[in-house]
């Protein structure tokens, strides 16, 4: 399922194989909120909740409509090295006057700057995304796409400035749960899951000067769609064995088993 021809000499020999909560079903206690327009901290129109076990993006507190105001929810600690898990579903209609590619539209901005970084009015953080995408039942869309808000990336040797680049996943319509997996390399590889399958892979994710993203923040999106997120985990490896062939076996092995879990 996942090679990876790259040496990780100089590391620790400890990795951790236990999945650890980022949404701890509860509270947002954990997390930083950022909305277009508004200062850190502030959640407009009650859009990030947590209901039922579940951490909910909704709308329905919008006086006007979506008017552009694209938030973000930031997980407090930024991670280098690490295999991140995410469930979600798309459910219900999308916000009045959102915009026509944000249906059924979220995102995991991995390898993000911080959120107090931010400009007030900025749409989103700088960042690698992974999208997740939802089909309208008629139509084919790949699923965990790569979208890059002030970066790019390396992709079969060569540099990928393209704003979006579709993966090779099949479409997922519907309200069914989804889960999505990322493997993080530092700045050498990037390789994204949807459902236990390998749909996408890169290397040298980097900004749009040209210097490389050893880490970041993590953080979830809101599009304009409800969503509704389960499950948000994270296995970090930053304290991993320097045989490569190590590590292969343990993602493998956390992959498989989550999925036949799942």
């Amino acid at each position: 399922m996942l090679f990876i021809s790259i040496n990780f000499g100089g590391c620790s020999s400890q990795i951790s194989d236990e999945w650890e909560p980022l949404f701890n079903g509860k509270d947002l206690n954990d997390w930083d909120i950022k909305f277009k327009g508004h200062q850190l901290g502030e959640n407009f129109g009650n859009t990030f909740r947590v209901n039922d076990g579940l951490l909910q993006v909704r709308y329905d507190e919008y006086e006007n409509g979506f008017d552009d105001k694209y938030g973000h929810i930031f997980y407090k600690e930024a991670f280098s090295t690490y295999l991140l898990g995410v469930e979600y579903r798309f459910i219900g209609d999308q916000v009045k006057n959102g915009p026509g590619w944000a249906y059924r539209n979220n995102g995991i901005m991995i390898h993000g700057q911080k959120p107090e970084t931010m400009d007030k009015h900025q749409d989103f953080p700088n960042s690698i995304e992974v999208q997740l995408l939802g089909g309208n039942g008629k139509d084919e869309r790949t699923n965990a796409n790569i979208c890059t808000p002030g970066t790019q990336f390396v992709m079969d040797g060569k540099l990928i400035t393209n704003h979006c680049t579709n993966s090779n996943s099949k479409t997922f319509a519907g309200d069914q749960w989804v889960r999505v997996d990322v493997l993080v390399v530092r700045d050498s590889l990037i390789v994204h899951y949807a459902n236990g399958e390998e749909v996408l892979r890169y290397e040298k994710p980097q900004n749009d000067e040209g210097t490389l993203l050893t880490g970041g923040t993590i953080s979830l999106q809101s599009e304009s769609h409800p969503t509704d997120f389960r499950k948000v985990e994270i296995v970090n490896l930053e304290d991993y064995a320097s045989d490569s062939q190590t590590l292969k076996t343990k993602v493998d092995k956390l992959l498989k088993d989550r999925n036949n879990r799942s």
